[in-house]
């Protein structure tokens, strides 16, 4: 017995010495793999992998939604979740062809942040402050390092943020193109500009971040601003500056109690005055005669109701009996700062409200217009790093903290349209909205397809898996939404205000006239496609215009039936 016992104990301390192996070999060889995995990631960062060879890399671990990389052939659901549902009639036309798993492109985005975070903190961890400079190829001269308050900003002139490529030359001239005196950098990555140097100077070694597109230059710090004096343009530079007529208007009844600054110079220009509200900071110069008016789009001034411009003409003529009753406004290349700060929600928000769009409907534009109105950051179930770039914040922000007013998405399908509360519904006409993504898919967000793009397959196939999403898309919606405000693009572009001050309240917030007046000043933001626009021709063959117009028949007649206002008439078929 006893012998027996002695065997037993034997065999459990060799069973234990066996396990405490096992387990330090185990933890060994994860400590091991994880260094070498952090090792692999660091040296990509280093020899900056672009994000194409990145996505390269993901799509042969068959991770990533193919939409990303350009697939000619995408479904009409590309975006739907794993969920079966039973999908409208018009859906059996072009059925999707495969699914994305949501929580796959999660992780995918998560792992794309993680390296380009990587890649952003190596230099700073390399090059140390002291590898560092203030001088370079710009050409502007070196006030110091201040004191940046964000709730008492000097330099509010005009805001941008690039965080792959900011340099202090690209502030430099962003600012002096908008006829600022001063440039500030902080954050490595964010431009301010304005007319006044900040009051308070810091150390020079509390400016200590590097520029995220120049490797040893200075570009503030946290809460720190590098300022710059920009080089005074020549003066055929200062004269092809924006400067956009507004029109002609009935001048208010006190033009100095409406305008806070005014200037009364013989023989005035357009130039002169316009130079001189651009050194004022003020987005507006108002001329009646010699007298120079400077100042911001108010209720008694909203520049809604403009008259023949014949009228200010006549100011001219001194026997006329217009005279002093007209004013010729022009918009300065300084931006309206009236409605450009914006925050984070300081609590989390009860209600999760979604701003659901087809692609290229207008979602973009709409958030911006929204971020304005109401001084809040809209979040985005997705990443979009050129979002970010441009200044939306809460694209980094995870889609469901709440800390948003509102998420972005272009999802539809049961499960995923009711993880919402409530939703603003965008919808636009699918002839533009299906050009508008495929330009996105071609060239970016701001840019245009070109003729071969155009003239390629790839159109006509993209055309007919497109068209049945946009359906879908507003009939799931439609079906499984819970509170839903339904806004057309086409009625946002044209009433602006009005649709404007329905979706804050729809987000259960107000906002001042002055504010909605300076987001219609802004209303374009950095969102208006630029470059060689496409030729006068038409893109859609007949087939796909009857294949269209049968969805825009189908949607109409859902939307009426859920009480909602139809389709514009401008693009229903008749």
């Amino acid at each position: 017995m006893a012998k027996a016992f002695f065997r037993l104990q034997k065999f459990l301390r060799r069973t234990q010495f066996l396990l405490f192996f096992l387990t330090a070999a185990y933890l060994m060889a994860g400590s091991l793999l994880l260094l070498q995995r952090t090792r692999l990631v660091i040296q990509q960062g280093s020899r900056g992998t672009s994000a194409s060879q990145a996505l390269d890399g993901m799509a042969g671990a068959g991770i990533v939604d193919p939409r990303t990389l350009q697939n000619p052939h995408p479904g009409p659901r590309l975006l739907v979740g794993m969920d079966a549902m039973q999908e409208p009639a018009l859906d059996q036309w072009h059925s999707p062809r495969w699914l994305v798993s949501r929580n796959s492109e999660l992780r995918q985005l998560r792992r794309r942040w993680f390296h380009r975070f990587i890649s952003d903190q190596e230099p700073m961890q390399t090059g140390g402050f002291r590898a560092m400079k203030h001088t370079g190829e710009h050409k502007g001269t070196y006030m110091g390092c201040f004191s940046d308050d964000s709730r008492e900003r000097t330099l509010k002139g005009a805001v941008f943020y690039d965080l792959r490529k900011m340099t202090v030359s690209h502030c430099q001239e962003a600012c002096a193109e908008r006829a600022y005196t001063y440039a500030g950098l902080a954050f490595g990555a964010e431009c301010y500009c304005g007319n006044k140097l900040p009051a308070t100077a810091s150390r020079p070694e509390e400016c200590n971040s590097e520029c995220k597109g120049q490797k040893g230059s200075v570009c503030g710090g946290v809460n720190r601003l590098s300022v710059y004096r920009v080089q005074e343009p020549w003066a055929g530079a200062r004269q092809r500056r924006n400067v956009i007529y507004r029109g002609c208007f009935r001048a208010p009844e006190n033009l100095t109690d409406t305008f806070p600054a005014s200037l009364i110079q013989p023989n005035l220009t357009v130039e002169m005055c316009s130079e001189f509200c651009s050194k004022k900071e003020f987005p507006l110069a108002v001329i009646r005669g010699r007298e120079c008016y400077c100042g911001y789009p108010t209720g008694g001034f909203s520049l809604h109701d403009s008259a023949d411009g014949a009228l200010c003409h006549a100011l001219h003529n001194a026997s006329s009996t217009t005279e002093g009753k007209y004013c010729l406004v022009y918009q300065t290349p300084v931006q309206d700062t009236r409605c450009t700060d914006r925050k984070f929600l300081t609590t989390k928000s009860k209600v999760f409200v979604a701003l659901s769009s087809f692609p290229g409907a207008g979602n973009t534009w709409a958030r911006h217009l929204i971020e304005h109105a109401t001084g809040y950051y809209t979040g985005s179930y997705y990443f979009d790093g050129a979002l970010y770039n441009k200044g939306f914040k809460g694209e980094k922000d995870h889609w469901r903290s709440r800390r948003t007013i509102c998420v972005k998405t272009h999802e539809s399908g049961k499960t995923e349209i009711e993880m919402f509360d409530s939703a603003i519904l965008l919808i636009r006409n699918p002839y533009k909205s299906l050009m508008a993504e495929f330009n996105r898919k071609y060239a970016g967000h701001l840019g245009y397809a070109t003729d071969r793009n155009w003239k390629s397959k790839e159109w006509p196939d993209f055309v007919n898996s497109y068209a049945s999403w946009w359906a879908s898309h507003v009939l799931d919606w439609l079906k499984y939404g819970k509170r839903l405000l339904v806004v057309h693009y086409e009625d946002l572009k044209q009433s602006l205000i009005p649709k404007l001050k329905e979706m804050v309240e729809f987000l259960n917030l107000t906002v001042t006239e002055d504010r909605l007046l300076c987001v219609e000043n802004n209303r374009d933001g950095n969102f208006k496609r630029s470059g060689a626009k496409q030729k006068d021709f038409e893109p859609f063959t007949q087939e796909m215009k009857d294949l269209i117009n049968r969805y825009i028949l189908t949607v109409d007649e859902a939307l009426r039936g859920r009480n909602f206002t139809g389709l514009p008439r401008e693009y229903v078929p008749r």
